[in-house]
């Protein structure tokens, strides 16, 4: 069984916010699963509010490394 994700654009603001804070490059370097994970998660927010909880969990995230959507994710753990 092969499960597929569809792929999701970047949306601006993110695109900014990840800029702005200097985590595009500990963004990119992500695996491509997760990127498009993260995307697809703010997407399907139904409150704005909501929304944006998501992306400071992700900014909190990948300054910290080490951790994927709450979870343990030891190869991301930063030196």
């Amino acid at each position: 069984m092969t499960l597929r994700r569809d792929l999701q654009d970047m949306p601006e603001d993110v695109e900014r916010l990840l800029e702005e804070s200097g985590l595009m490059d500990a963004y990119l370097a992500r695996p491509a699963y997760q990127q498009n994970d993260y995307l697809g998660w703010f997407t399907r927010a139904k409150q704005p509010s909501t929304r944006r909880k998501r992306i400071d969990q992700m900014l909190a995230e990948l300054r910290q490394g080490g951790v994927y959507m709450g979870m343990d994710h030891p190869p991301s753990r930063r030196p």
